[in-house]
């Protein structure tokens, strides 16, 4: 049986989860960085000339546990936390978080043939990216190409972060090198490393990687050594992901081994996720707002599940289980999350 599904799902219920408490240590340590950037004095330094106060969105994004997040990743070194934040601060602003190059609209050109989807979830609730280089359908040798390939990868990770219900953090990257395509330079990727370790760390729950042609096998012996070890211990090579217990076999596509197709046609599946996303994310914004919209206030409380809006709520079932060109995984984009 196939399940032919046009575009992303909203996340399946979730086990009840517990929340992580912190120990009386790293509570002070969250404190301190939780000051930090609740101090009314706080100008953010590199941007409008050192004298930028912090806008709804920003405020809205340094939750309790992106405050954690980077603690963990900065070892629990307040200090350090509080750098990389303020790095990935003044980076999302030269980044085009905050003009029309981050929004649907400025990265639409980019995922015209599919190249990236987000479509599913693993077992544990994490939301699936699909990455098809296959299906690379701009020129990233030059800085402004290279630039808007990015953004759109990016973008469509925030999509991602957009369907994560309450507890869920990070997210399961597919990448799949079946169906020979024009592979990212060195550059762009260990760039896109850079991105993912610098300013979003631990975010990647799961990094597979599928069908590696030779010539692909070099270039990740050569980007390898750029991944930090914690990263390099999600990377997971040619997975069989339903019988390994990844993935439900109804949540990921026919080419990683599950019974979903995905028969691409942008303006159909286009639209539906960033409507999808963007409810989600309005949803979550009025409830930050009616908690009191301010600095770290927790992502459990603000990702409650909104009552189910959107138009396919169950995908379509093809009992005679045809065969559809091009349904291999990809991802998608919206604004920052």
């Amino acid at each position: 049986m196939v399940i032919v599904q046009k575009t992303a799902i909203p996340p399946p219920p979730l086990p009840n989860r517990t929340r992580p408490t912190l120990t009386e240590e790293e509570q002070k340590m969250y404190e301190t960085v939780l000051a930090h950037f609740t101090d009314a004095e706080f100008v953010l330094p590199g941007v409008d000339g050192g004298k930028h106060i912090l806008v709804e969105e920003e405020k809205f994004w340094l939750t309790r546990e992106c405050l954690l997040r980077y603690l963990r990743a900065s070892k629990w070194n307040e200090k350090d936390a509080i750098r990389r934040l303020e790095e990935t601060l003044k980076w999302r602003h030269e980044f085009g978080y905050f003009n029309n190059e981050m929004t649907p609209s400025g990265v639409e050109n980019e995922g015209l043939t599919g190249k990236e989807l987000v479509f599913g979830y693993d077992v544990t609730g994490r939301p699936a990216v699909y990455m098809l280089p296959s299906r690379q359908n701009t020129d990233g040798s030059t800085t402004e190409g290279q630039r808007k390939q990015l953004q759109y990868a990016i973008f469509m990770l925030e999509r991602a972060f957009d369907l994560m219900g309450p507890g869920i953090e990070n997210l399961a990257l597919m990448i799949d090198f079946s169906d020979r395509g024009k592979n990212p330079s060195f550059g762009t990727a260990r760039l896109m490393l850079s991105y993912l370790q610098d300013h979003f760390p631990e975010r990647l729950g799961l990094a597979l990687v599928a069908n590696l042609p030779w010539a692909v096998t070099l270039f990740f012996k050569a980007v390898t050594p750029f991944i930090d070890p914690v990263t390099r211990t999600k990377l997971k090579f040619n997975p069989n992901v339903v019988p390994e217990g990844l993935f439900e076999a109804s949540q990921v596509t026919t080419k990683w081994g599950g019974d979903v197709e995905i028969p691409w046609d942008q303006a159909t599946y286009w639209p539906a996720l960033m409507k999808l996303c963007a409810e989600r994310r309005e949803h979550q914004l009025t409830k930050w707002r009616e908690l009191g919209g301010y600095v770290g206030i927790s992502e459990w409380d603000i990702r409650q599940e909104p009552a189910a809006t959107h138009d396919e709520k169950k995908p379509s079932v093809d009992e005679k289980a045809e065969s559809v060109t091009g349904a291999a995984p990809t991802v998608a984009p919206v604004a920052a999350a």
